[in-house]
């Protein structure tokens, strides 16, 4: 076996992010730009009102103090109608500024009397109300960076300097593979010595919070011939590959045998943990196979700790597993020898473990909002003593 550490180490080492692909701007929501991106139109692209009111020439208004309304101008108008000295031009928000007019009174600062434009705004000055044309940004320049993140309004701002297709680092097409005779579907009348299968499920809702949707579950006799069979399916369509159940060293578990019959470099086969101990991480390619224990609770320990940061690799983002110091809020004991992962919550002051530790069970799991780290060396914490704490990505 070997350390929470090296574990990590090892993946880590192993994962690298997927080339990248073009796709269009609608469908890269949460994805990671793979080179920098230019603007191909000025924002705005003309000199632009940013309030309803009138459009003037300030020097105009200087000399004069009223001015003589004529037309109007309003957003999306093709017009460019000189505007006369002397004169205002009604003006609404986003509409573009007549060639002529510098400043814009928004309306509620004027006067109308005998159709002249009477202006009572002590903040009046050149250029008020008015977004030069590339004042947010030149046609050519650039827009995102390579590594920026496409958040919603990353999108909308590329959207904006007409970009409708970008390059990026796709999300990895998955595969989960449930192995387990014991096995039935929810929903499904139980016949004696069944349990529900729940894995798949809390690994799909996983996948798709971190914007993976490309998943396709398998269910598999546990004979090492069909495992075999359908991982070699699995790693032909997939980038990850996830089993559950079928790691430990029951005279039923055959992942490991069926991976190496597969071609899957064996990169390591227990880990000194629990939850999780007989976890299996391998690689084919460039393909990841991860051995999940089949217990929910590990299954999903496991993911947390060591495939969700692998897959954050992958798509060239930082995992979303967030490391606090926290006081534990009451003591806890355990034998020296193997790193534990509590499930547990933090309140934004103290962090307590939960009831139902076992690997088994999910309903702690549930009500969790973190995962407690207490090193192998330790026997025992304190109430109060500072434990790392492990801020889950839900």
């Amino acid at each position: 076996m070997i350390s929470v550490a090296e574990a990590k180490a090892i993946i880590d080492k192993n994962t690298a992010a997927l080339p990248p692909v073009r796709c269009n701007l609608h469908e890269a929501a949460g994805k990671v730009l793979a080179e920098d991106v230019f603007a191909a139109v000025s924002v705005p692209a003309f000199d632009q009102s940013s309030m309803d009111g009138y459009a003037f020439s300030f020097e105009d208004w200087n000399t004069n103090k009223s001015l003589r309304i004529e037309g109007e101008m309003k957003a999306g108008s093709q017009e460019r109608t000189r505007l006369s000295p002397g004169n205002a031009m009604r003006i609404f928000t986003g509409a573009p500024l007549p060639p002529g007019a510098d400043t814009v009174v928004m309306q509620e600062k004027t006067k109308i009397e005998n159709d002249r434009l009477f202006i009572d705004d002590s903040n009046l000055r050149r250029g008020l109300h008015v977004r030069m044309k590339g004042s947010e940004i030149e046609a050519g320049e650039m827009a995102l960076a390579k590594h920026s993140l496409l958040t919603p309004a990353a999108i909308g701002f590329l959207a904006g300097v007409s970009i409708t297709e970008v390059l990026v680092y796709p999300f990895p097409a998955v595969s989960i593979i449930v192995t387990g005779n014991e096995l039935q579907s929810p929903g499904q009348p139980l016949k004696q010595g069944q349990v529900y299968e729940s894995n798949s499920f809390s690994l799909k809702a996983a996948l798709n919070q971190l914007h993976i949707t490309e998943v396709k579950v398998y269910r598999v006799e546990d004979t090492l011939n069909d495992v075999k069979l359908v991982l070699k399916e699995a790693l032909q369509q997939s980038d990850i590959v996830f089993l559950t159940g079928g790691v430990s060293v029951g005279d039923y578990d055959f992942v490991a045998m069926a991976a190496a019959e597969n071609g899957v470099e064996k990169l390591f086969h227990k880990i000194r943990q629990r939850p999780g101990k007989p976890l299996y991480f391998g690689k084919k390619e460039n393909k990841l196979i991860f051995g999940l224990p089949g217990n929910p609770a590990s299954v999903l320990s496991c993911f947390y700790e060591y495939a969700e940061p692998a897959l954050k690799r992958m798509v060239k983002q930082k995992t979303g597993l967030q490391m606090i110091k926290a006081p534990l809020a009451e003591p806890f004991k355990k034998a020296a020898g193997l790193t534990h992962f509590l499930k547990g919550f933090y309140d934004g002051k103290t962090v307590s473990a939960l009831h139902a530790q076992e690997s088994f069970r999910l309903s702690s799991f549930a009500a969790a909002n973190c995962l407690i780290k207490i090193d192998e060396d330790v026997t025992s914490c304190e109430k109060g003593e500072l434990v790392e704490v492990h801020l889950l990505p839900i």
